[in-house]
């Protein structure tokens, strides 16, 4: 008798030990939230004009145009109103070019009232759809910031979005219809989550994809860019494969003058980098720098139109764009329209690359807004 109580007391023993022994913990997996702070965005400098949404700025895991694991920041907003027509949707908004260095973040920008794209996210937010923004890898967190890397950038877009359905709080679910837009550095980085979505974030209910200004193509972009006032953003591209590339090691191939102003571009804003305006690749470096194996194979990798998206994309593009050439992005719509992707192309009678971003900004958000309620979209290849 005695050994049975025994036994039974061991059994109980086990069993409430096992009540205390934790749970192995879940791997951390793309698109975690590491934290997330309520901030406050602003309109205008001074802290004018706060936008009245629920904000949080974001540290969430993502991952590398190589594949390793990262972190990246961002902001999400969302309406404080309740949304009456089901799930809120979530849009994935990919900035145009800030710059490299970390105070250029658009996190940064949004908090201290200087965010000029936040004109266009209030669209958004006064439908009462919520938005992620990502402040790219690099841009707001250690490292350099890999700026036209576009495998890293569309893992960070589409990671913004399923972090800020994991944001506590936030009201936001997995199931929620999911749009992503951008323009320049942000069309390419919409572009490659609408490519990248498939197989790296299947789970999302994508519905359509809106990019402006694309710059499809990073070495016909390059060589457009040599000579004009705009060769700064050829530069700072340079610098940020190389960071994404360390096997690029661009500060070897280049010549003293180089080396001073690319450092320097590496820590600059887009407003900053004025210096390297009329400059070529010749000047900065004593080789064929783009030509070389390594830089080609790398250029090519980035090159969009590849691997088709599976949902409706709107493209537009400026016809008297300086910056990112016409014929560039129309050729993606080319490639999308052999590929049968659903594709509705927009050519804007605007004369440059900013305008383009204006005139074509509200025609994507609505775009967009009838693929979240789930009207079918009519493409024009």
């Amino acid at each position: 008798m005695r050994v049975c109580v025994r036994v039974s007391m061991s059994v109980i023993l086990l069993s409430i030990m096992s009540i205390f022994v934790a749970t192995p913990a879940r791997a951390a997996a793309a698109g975690d939230v590491v934290s997330a702070q309520p901030t406050t965005v602003y309109l205008l400098p001074g802290k004018l004009l706060e936008v009245p949404v629920n904000a949080w700025h974001l540290l969430y895991r993502s991952t590398s145009a190589t594949g390793s694991a990262n972190a990246v920041s961002g902001t999400l907003l969302v309406p404080k109103a309740p949304y009456a027509l089901g799930r809120r949707p979530i849009i994935g908004y990919a900035v145009g070019t800030h710059g490299l260095g970390d105070q250029c973040a658009p996190s940064v920008s949004m908090s201290q009232g200087r965010e000029a794209e936040l004109a266009l996210v209030s669209l958004f937010l006064l439908k009462g759809f919520a938005v992620a923004i990502t402040d790219y890898e690099g841009l707001g967190t250690p490292g350099q910031h890999t700026y036209m890397a576009g495998v890293s950038q569309g893992h960070a877009v589409l990671d913004s979005i399923r972090a800020a359905t994991r944001v506590s709080g936030a009201g936001l679910s997995a199931q929620a219809p999911v749009a992503v837009v951008g323009y320049s550095q942000g069309g390419a980085s919409a572009a490659w989550a609408a490519q990248l979505q498939p197989s790296y974030a299947p789970e999302l209910k994508l519905k359509g994809v809106a990019a402006g200004g694309v710059p499809a193509d990073l070495h016909a972009v390059a060589d457009h860019l040599e000579g004009t006032a705009d060769f700064g953003l050829a530069a700072a591209a340079g610098v940020g494969l190389d960071a994404a590339y360390p096997e690029l090691d661009l500060e070897a191939d280049l010549n003293d003058r180089g080396r001073a102003l690319l450092a320097r571009a590496a820590d600059a804003c887009v407003g900053d980098l004025g210096e390297l305006a009329g400059l070529r690749f010749s000047d900065i470096s004593p080789v064929d720098l783009l030509n070389q194996p390594k830089w080609l194979a790398r250029l090519a990798e980035n090159r969009l139109g590849a691997t088709p998206p599976r949902v409706p994309m709107f493209l537009y593009h400026a016809k008297g764009d300086q910056t990112i050439p016409y014929a560039v992005g129309a050729g993606l719509r080319s490639e999308y329209c052999r590929a049968g992707v659903n594709t509705r192309w927009t050519s804007l009678p605007a004369p440059d690359h900013v305008t383009g971003a204006v005139e074509g900004g509200p025609l994507a958000i609505e775009w967009l807004t009838l693929r979240v309620l789930g009207l079918p979209a009519i493409g024009n290849c």
